[in-house]
């Protein structure tokens, strides 16, 4: 046991959009050295403490389940440890996330604590449904509810009958019991041609939203068949769903869309389709690899181009040459190509102008602006710093012309170590679409699958690839390319 306490951080993670996290909270994540986190926080905001230890302490399933008891006392004894532990509960603490209990139990054994609160899902699942809990003309008052417990509906324990024919109702862990709360909140006074609403895997990209009145809802639920989580919302307000429904309007909304790149390149391309509403499942098929630069270059002052070919190349590059001695200012006559916007602006970002750039972003294209640009390539000198894995065209091409060429190894391109377990992930997902940034990620996807897993795959998903080098690897490994 560590003579220094360590510290509980309460932490309400948000109702399930990650972006909806505090900005206190992803300061106490970054932070921990232990997180706990529920099966209704999500995962993908444990990346925020890269370092730290996390623990499953919700309910699942596929995974061991924690009591309350044994979630207060691991609390208890890792902040004896001297920890920081973050606990990140869905939604809000205190709000039907039973962090009230948990801070007792920190406060009777003297333990440091503090709560973060966060967005909760009774005000955010509703506003993403287009559902504003209060409106003027239409309800001046909002209560959450639990309908987890049937006991707790009895009106004789909940006293909400003096506005249950006016106010919004937002019951969380309602759908088990929907017949009794729908029962019960008709005969307190409730029109039964009152709108309600059930919303599941709310703000989410999964996020369904099933319309009814108190009348209709058992049995529209009844086809539709809701899963939790969900919340169910009853009020006039929910007449404004099919006006300000903007989250399930986006152009993707739902669509399963599978991401190949390198997990520390995605970050942009998945930020980009998770806003146009698809539903994002990131399998990364490459990792990338500084090189062993042994090969020894000139100085960089004296080649007339370097090839730009990728992101990672400019990086590996520019790291290279801080090795060296050498920067931006060694470059001042040099050209510089690069192939792609996304190279061009990585050239760009180390405050130096791109002097070509294809209008195709293969190497021919490449080729042919380059011939165009310099008439003659006998005695020019190129550098070309890429991956290992990289096509032979442009260099031969350019030797054959009288160039002289410096091919530089900067970075590996290597498969993952991907589980068996997220591969059947994958196939069981059914995605829609699956997305190629290179040869390689179309190469390393199909070996990763196996067989079997493709066909499945590709019975409900389109393929798409960054350009024509990339879509005839695709279709020769049996995904053809329609994007």
């Amino acid at each position: 046991m560590s003579d220094v306490t360590g510290k509980v951080f309460l932490v309400g993670a948000g109702p399930g959009d990650p972006g909806l996290l505090t900005v206190r909270g992803k300061e106490c994540l970054e932070r921990a050295d232990v997180v706990l986190y529920d099966a209704l926080s999500n995962e993908v905001l444990t990346e925020y403490a890269p370092n730290a230890e996390k623990i499953f302490a919700g309910k699942s399933p596929d995974k061991h389940m924690l009591l309350q008891e044994e979630i207060n006392r691991l609390l208890i004894d890792l902040a004896r440890q001297g920890k920081r532990v973050v606990r990140l509960k869905g939604g809000d603490p205190f709000v039907f996330g039973r962090g009230g209990e948990e801070a007792l139990a920190l406060a009777e054994n003297g333990i440091p604590y503090e709560v973060v609160p966060g967005v909760t899902a009774g005000i955010a699942v509703p506003a993403y449904a287009g559902i504003p809990v209060t409106h003027r003309g239409l309800s001046t008052s909002c209560m959450f509810i639990t309908g987890h417990d049937e006991d707790l509906l009895d009106e004789e324990e909940t006293d909400f009958a003096h506005i249950a024919v006016q106010g919004t109702l937002c019951f969380f862990m309602g759908v088990k019991n929907l017949p009794t709360l729908v029962k019960q909140v008709i005969a307190l006074g409730r029109a039964p041609e009152t709108p309600a609403a059930v919303i599941t895997w709310g703000t989410l990209p999964k996020q369904r939203t099933i319309v009814a009145t108190l009348a209709t809802l058992e049995e529209v639920c009844d086809r539709e068949k809701p899963t939790p989580p969900a919340l169910v919302v009853v009020g006039d307000v929910v007449r404004l769903h099919n006006q300000l429904s903007w989250f399930e309007s986006r152009p993707l909304f739902g669509r399963r869309v599978v991401v190949t790149r390198a997990r520390a390149q995605a970050a942009e391309l998945v930020r980009r389709l998770y806003e146009l509403g698809a539903d994002v499942f990131e399998f990364p098929t490459i990792e990338i690899e500084p090189a062993p630069i042994s090969e020894p270059f000139d100085y960089i002052g004296t080649y007339n181009w370097v090839v730009m070919t990728s992101v990672n190349g400019v990086e590996m590059l520019f790291e290279r040459l801080e090795e060296l001695g050498q920067d931006a200012r060694d470059l001042a006559n040099v050209k510089l190509c690069a192939i792609g916007s996304a190279t061009a602006e990585a050239v760009r970002k180390r405050f130096l102008n791109v002097d070509l750039m294809p209008e195709k972003y293969v190497a021919e294209d490449l080729l042919t602006a380059l011939v165009q640009r310099e008439g003659e390539l006998e005695g020019k000198r190129f550098l070309l710093p890429r991956a290992d894995i990289a096509r032979s065209f442009l260099p031969e091409e350019l030797r054959k012309r009288g160039a002289v060429v410096t091919e530089l190894v900067a970075y590996r391109t290597v498969a993952p170590k991907t589980s068996d377990e997220l591969a059947e992930q994958l196939a069981a997902y059914r995605p829609d679409l699956v997305t190629f940034t290179s040869s390689s990620t179309a190469r390393n996807f199909a070996e990763i699958l196996g067989a079997t897993r493709l066909d499945a795959v590709a019975l409900t998903a389109q393929f798409a690839s960054i350009g024509p080098i990339t879509s005839k690897t695709a279709a020769e490994l049996g995904m053809p390319v329609t994007i």
